[in-house]
């Protein structure tokens, strides 16, 4: 009895690291969808990475695209990005990602990220000053 005890405790103490992991891979495997999408143009599946408010607020695929094509141009067409910290911040998780733009500048963008249903969607993009981050 106690070798099945201790058994399930080592699996138990096992999964805790992998669980942990997830939720940032799945987080940025969002965000890295989502650019992959505006890059190639597809604004249907760059929508589908918005959380249900965001897609509320903008109704169609096509009025997301034109937001962020002129408000996030760095977002439409990055020329890189890297990943930041992911931290939790009021019960929200928040992923830092570092974007150089086509001019070569770089900027830091908090994207908040929200569980829908089983997966991973982005609930809204913050704009940092660069007060607010240390490159």
């Amino acid at each position: 009895m106690k070798q099945i005890i201790l058994v399930l405790a080592m699996i138990v103490a096992w999964s805790f690291p992998l669980q942990a992991a997830e939720p940032e891979d799945g987080i940025r495997a969002v965000i890295s969808s989502q650019f992959e999408a505006f890059l190639a143009d597809d604004v249907e599946s760059a929508f589908s990475y918005a959380a249900p408010g965001i897609q509320r607020i903008f109704v169609t695929p096509e009025g997301f695209g034109s937001m962020v094509q002129n408000g996030y141009p760095m977002v439409w067409r990055p020329a890189e990005t890297r990943f930041l910290e992911l931290r939790e911040l009021d019960g929200a998780l928040w992923q830092k990602v570092l974007i150089r733009d086509q001019a070569g500048a770089w900027h830091v963008l908090d994207y908040e990220m929200m569980r829908v249903d089983a997966d991973w969607r982005i609930g809204g993009v913050q704009y940092l000053r660069q007060a607010e981050f240390g490159v």
